[in-house]
């Protein structure tokens, strides 16, 4: 055997009672849990290495459903942030932008999009965007820092907006016939080449001007092969339960499996609303459809500050986006839009400037904008000009409740929808999984530690059809977390939203130690997770 954790307190990730056991892992895998050994004066297994785990407890890897480390995997191969919580197995290509398929325009143009939230711009060096297609870019994860790999696992997601981009570029129209069909091929090869299914981003340009039509066709693809569909669907503020609905009859009429993004409820007109969202999701489920969501343990919502915009203002891409800006009448339209109509890139509600803050901007000159709020719609003009759409903002309009509500459902799994870029990022990219662990099992009850485990564990990985992972079970893959459940907390605050979780031992990544007593190894265990072949 290759190592042997003792006594320690076994939570598998099904959901059921824990129960005391030593567990031997030899070559990347669970060989053998005895249960009470010492007790039962058991043969106890032996190892090169055995880790007193008395008074800890051993729980399955956990899965960050919805990741933006598409490129911070390649950058850093430290990888603390998701590391260091315990996160073994990250889902990339989320909210319908990222960086395969494209060709050379599209490249291009998602890097400048997307800045904001992963780096990456024109300007940046540290990542050769030298791929093109869904399969190349997995095998680039398989060979990246010298060809070790990558700190933790990766999924990926075809993201329908850079589809649709490489398709028709950022027109607001339906599809031509020809075009729909190069998109249905694009998802097709994403997913033969290892894609787990399809995102969108539904508030995000180009893929929020696709008609519910366009999207069911591609869903249709989606399904063929197994895979889900995980929407940052059309609003989650006014008219949210609308959207919840667009997405459910959009799915059940493509067949296709669907996964919501960081599903929760926002903004003044859906405070206390989060039960007839249940109640949503419980009677489609009670009709046979196959729905799961995600959620982040916090209020505020974090995006780009270009994402508030009217689509009208971003179509044609980032350049035809400053240049609105810059011309004064057709910034005096966009105000409109954003202070008085409600812009659907704001979710359909009035913009209010007291809930904004600038969490990061590429531009260093503007760095004092960081942690700020904004003043008005002058000040906010001025810094997308200034950094060229790049800033990124915390949205401070969630509620506790809701947030609450929603993770006790029985098709919750936890995702960070953490943004590692900027001076001041929100402190979900740093605390989600010791946040749930601590807030809200142990201090305040919402989860019992068995169903807040399983919501982390085997839930998300039955969603990515993963046959050996996602919980304790010998013959799986050794994904592991040693936590000591009197102590772990997430470490991350607003104002200090890099600082690393504490109660978080040992995480081990194929049986190899990423986190070891506490600290950050140089083991790059990670691969890219492609799709089980249907």
């Amino acid at each position: 055997m290759d190592l042997v954790f003792r006594d320690a307190e076994v939570v598998d990730g099904s959901g059921g009672p824990s129960y005391r056991a030593d567990v031997a892992v030899e070559r990347g895998r669970i060989v053998s849990i005895v249960q009470e050994a010492a007790a039962a004066g058991c043969q106890r297994p032996t190892a090169r290495r055995s880790v007193d785990a008395e008074g800890l407890v051993l729980s399955p890897g956990f899965v960050d459903m919805h990741a933006h480390s598409d490129l911070a995997l390649l950058r850093d191969p430290d990888h603390s942030a998701k590391a260091a919580q315990g996160v073994t197995l990250e889902v990339l290509g989320q909210d319908g932008l990222s960086y395969a398929p494209v060709d050379d325009r599209t490249r291009e143009e998602v890097r400048r999009a997307i800045a904001g939230w992963n780096g990456g711009g024109p300007e940046d060096p540290t990542v050769d965007l030298d791929w093109r297609t869904v399969g190349e870019y997995l095998d680039r994860l398989d060979t990246a820092h010298g060809g070790e790999g990558i700190a933790v696992n990766a999924a990926y997601l075809v993201p329908q907006g850079t589809v649709r981009m490489h398709a028709m570029g950022w027109e607001d129209r339906p599809a031509t016939p020809a075009e729909l069909d190069r998109m249905r091929r694009l998802v097709a090869e994403g997913l033969e080449q290892g894609a787990v299914g399809m995102s969108s981003g539904l508030t995000y340009t180009p893929g929020m001007y696709a008609p519910d039509a366009e999207l069911a066709e591609l869903c249709r693809v989606v399904a063929r092969y197994g895979g889900y569909y995980c929407p940052h669907h059309r609003s989650y503020g006014a008219g949210a339960l609308r959207a919840y609905e667009e997405m459910i009859a959009l799915t059940r009429e493509a067949g296709c499996a669907l996964h919501l993004a960081h599903a929760t409820l926002n903004f003044g007109e859906n405070e206390g609303r989060a039960p007839e969202l249940l109640a949503l999701l419980d009677r489609a489920l009670g009709t046979g459809a196959d729905i799961s969501l995600d959620t982040y343990p916090y209020t505020p919502g974090c995006t780009t500050l270009l994402a508030l915009l009217p689509s009208w203002a971003q179509a044609g891409g980032p350049e035809a986006a400053l240049a609105r800006l810059a011309d004064g009448p057709t910034a005096d339209r966009i105000r409109h839009d954003l202070e008085v109509t409600g812009s659907d890139g704001c979710h359909g509600v009035p913009v209010d400037w007291s809930t904004i803050e600038v969490s990061g901007v590429t531009e260093p000159a503007l760095a004092d904008r960081v942690g700020r709020r904004l003043g008005g719609w002058e000040e906010a003009r001025a810094l997308l000009l200034a950094d060229r759409l790049g800033s990124t903002i915390l949205q401070h309009v969630g509620h506790e409740e809701n947030v609450r509500a929603i993770m006790r459902h029985r098709v919750h799994t936890g995702g960070s929808d953490g943004i590692l870029q900027g001076d001041k990022p929100h402190p979900r990219a740093y605390g989600t999984f010791p946040e749930y662990l601590g807030r809200y099992v142990r201090e305040e009850g919402v989860l019992t530690l068995e169903e807040c485990v399983a919501h982390l564990t085997s839930r998300p990985a039955a969603r990515l059809r993963l046959p050996d992972r996602g919980l304790v079970r010998e013959g799986y893959v050794a994904d592991l977390v040693l936590f000591d459940p009197a102590t772990v907390a997430a470490g991350a605050t607003y104002d200090a939203p890099r600082t690393l979780p504490v109660g978080i031992p040992h995480v081990l990544v194929d049986g190899r130690f990423v986190i070891e007593d506490g600290r950050r190894t140089d083991v790059l265990a990670g691969r890219a997770i492609r799709r089980t072949p249907v």
